[in-house]
């Protein structure tokens, strides 16, 4: 299901896929996530080096969080302002050397409600 974020009071169900309970959802990817200037949350499940490196080329914009075995290759270290809810920001490039994206993306560290580290990737640098 794609949800439509229209302002703090109201997100609503935007488009949705029906498909055999054994059907993987990464294969909905294509069909939900395609569109220029838009920005895609998803679960770190549908990592795919190849698929960021497009989304980076063709702006559309995603959130996604890492799995704890990628591979991270820091490539320069943010500012983090005091008081911040984050830990780290990064530019960074994902993957191994036999399969690597070509873009850098964004990394920032934060922790969930119960104290548990994420690392959240993106390709907006504006905010």
């Amino acid at each position: 299901m794609r949800l439509a974020y229209l302002d703090a009071d109201e997100v609503i169900p935007e488009k949705a896929t029906v498909t055999v309970a054994k059907k993987n959802d990464r294969t909905q990817m294509e069909e939900l996530v395609h569109e220029p200037g838009v920005t895609y949350i998803f679960n770190r499940g549908y990592i795919d080096y190849a698929v960021f490196d497009r989304y980076c080329r063709d702006e559309i914009f995603f959130v996604t969080r890492l799995k704890s075995n990628t591979h991270i290759e820091p490539l320069e270290e943010m500012e983090v302002p005091a008081g911040s809810l984050l830990s780290a920001d990064c530019l960074v490039r994902i993957g191994s050397q036999q399969k690597k994206m070509k873009h850098a993306l964004r990394m920032v560290q934060t922790e969930d409600s119960q104290g548990n580290l994420l690392f959240l990737v993106t390709n907006r640098f504006d905010s």
